[in-house]
């Protein structure tokens, strides 16, 4: 419990520095290096020894998904209309999808030979789960308020992460699924109250009023009610995956909470989620 809330003190201003005042390269080379990490922390949890030749490809087209994504909303951002909106992350992903089925090719057959299972997790760890997490930088890039709505997906995520904990430890009686023993009924339903509290709270940590002139006061309860199950659906995926393959955690990068995909697990899933929703209203 102490390396969890010392990682967390010293982690999570840094991370808001970087997120909330520095540039938005900033943010593309955090999420370019949590990307690579991630990718190999799944690689060498779920791939198999088979599966190992893929793991530098996998990390490069991981850590080059969010470089795609800032070139393409630079362009797109910019007054020069006539540059083209080239399609970087869809040629990123071909490219990365021919290259790994060129070594399967070429290993076939015998014990070197990469099963089909590692390829797909190559393909989910090199381009899937990047490009879900490369929505913080989709948010950050937003226009005058990219540097606010960044703090969205963790103020929902950390909330309902952190309210789920509690509620579960002080008042969890009912199992909520086999996927984690730990979980409990009462510590989801905690998560969805902490889930409006981190959108409640965002008013301190990104500077913005939370009014009907940007979103009304009952849009941000839903947003962090269904924030919150999408946080909680996301940190049970990826439990899915660690309880196949019998691994406790991703890595040990961060003291007290595991790897990249241990902390941001629920993050990768609410990023997309709320800047799907954005950009619906």
């Amino acid at each position: 419990m102490f390396k969890r809330v010392m990682g967390a003190v010293v982690g999570l201003p840094l991370l808001i520095l970087i997120l909330g005042w520095a540039p938005s390269w900033a943010t593309m080379l955090l999420l370019a290096a949590m990307c690579a990490i991630g990718a190999w922390e799944l690689m060498h949890a779920a791939a198999g020894e088979r599966g190992r030749p893929l793991i530098p490809l996998t990390v490069i087209a991981a850590a080059l998904v969010p470089v795609c994504v800032y070139a393409e909303v630079s362009i797109e951002n910019t007054e020069l209309t006539a540059l083209p909106v080239l399609p970087l992350t869809a040629l990123l992903g071909a490219v990365l999808v021919l290259a790994l089925f060129v070594v399967s090719i070429c290993r076939y057959g015998g014990e070197r030979a990469v099963p089909f299972a590692a390829l797909t997790t190559a393909i989910f760890a090199g381009l899937v789960f990047p490009l879900m997490l490369s929505c913080m930088l989709r948010l950050r890039m937003v226009p005058y308020i990219g540097m606010l709505l960044v703090f969205f997906p963790l103020c929902i995520s950390f909330g309902s992460d952190t309210f789920a904990f509690f509620a579960g430890l002080l008042f969890g009686k009912h199992k909520l699924t086999p996927v984690s023993p730990k979980k409990t009924v009462e510590g989801a339903i905690g998560g969805l109250i902490g889930g409006v509290i981190g959108m409640m709270i965002m008013p301190f940590v990104g500077g913005m009023v939370i009014s009907d002139a940007f979103m009304s006061p009952t849009m941000a309860v839903a947003f962090g009610l269904l924030g919150s199950v999408v946080s909680q659906i996301g940190d049970l995926s990826f439990s899915v995956i660690k309880r196949e393959f019998g691994v406790k955690d991703y890595g040990n990068l961060l003291p007290g909470h595991g790897g990249i995909l241990d902390r941001f697990d629920s993050v990768t899933f609410v990023a997309p989620f709320v800047w799907l929703l954005l950009e619906l209203i």
